[in-house]
Order: C-alpha cells, then structure tokens, then sequence
C-alpha cells in the first residue's frame, strides 16, 4: 500500500508502542496546529486566510492540557516532551494574541464639505453618556498559565 503517513521502511508488523507514540505525537501536533490556525498565527490552509477566534483556539488548548493531566506518569520523556513545548508555545501565541490590540478598520472618510462653506463644529462628548456597545462586547480571557 502506499500510505503516505507510514514510511516504506516500517515493517507491517512495527511494534505497536512506537506507533502509538507515532499517534500520539501526531494528535498534540494536530491540535497544536489547528490553535495557531485559530489564533492567528499561520494561514488557513485552503483559503490562505488568517483566521482569528480565541474561543475556539482556547477549546484546543483546554483539550492539549486535559490530554497532559490525564497521562501524566503514563508518557514516554518524547511524548511528554512535545506535549509541554506545545503546550508552552501556544499558552505564549494565545497570551500574545489577546495582549496585542485588534486590527483597526482604516477610518472613516469625512464628508467633503462644498467650497465656501465653513465644516460644521464637532459636538463635544457628553461626559454622562453610555460606553460604547463595541467596548462591552470585547471579551478578556484571564486564564493563568
């Protein structure tokens, strides 16, 4: 057969803890990916474009650290090793994605104004008025590391 995920080498019969290992390590790679997808980070693969959603990014790494607290003991030091390093680089991409300010739409063109005639006076703010709807909606998350 010619799997492109099982290199020509490998006999049928390979030991099945090394392609479990194998099958791990290509989960936490997986989700790994798909949260840097999520967050930003790398391009969407089939449309090219930069895809940003923390809630769905953030459901990735929950699952990654429930995979690291309910094996613990139970890896091997590789297993566990690209499960901390994947753990550790999308905990700094999230931190950062939400830290960095959202990208602003290019502002608004103010309206020409016809010749000879003076721009009206812009009205002061209220200090009382109400806080911007977009403000309310802007979620933080404070999850600790």
């Amino acid at each position: 057969m010619n799997d492109p995920h099982v290199p020509e080498n490998a006999s049928p019969d390979g030991n099945p803890e090394d392609m479990r290992s194998a099958l791990f390590a290509q989960l936490v790679v997986q989700q790994s990916s798909m949260a840097m997808m999520l967050l930003g980070k790398t391009p969407h693969p089939a449309s090219g474009q930069v895809v940003c959603d923390l809630e769905s990014a953030k459901l990735f790494i929950d699952q990654l650290e429930m995979l690291e607290v309910k094996t613990k003991g139970n890896l091997t030091p590789e297993e566990a090793a690209i499960l901390k390093q994947s753990l550790m680089s999308l905990r700094m991409a999230f931190v950062d994605c939400v830290n960095s300010p959202p990208a602003s739409a290019p502002p608004k063109p103010e309206p020409a104004t016809p010749p000879g005639e003076a721009p009206a006076a812009a009205e002061p703010a209220k200090p009382d008025a109400a806080p911007v709807a977009g403000d309310e909606s802007r979620k933080k998350f404070t999850k600790k590391y």
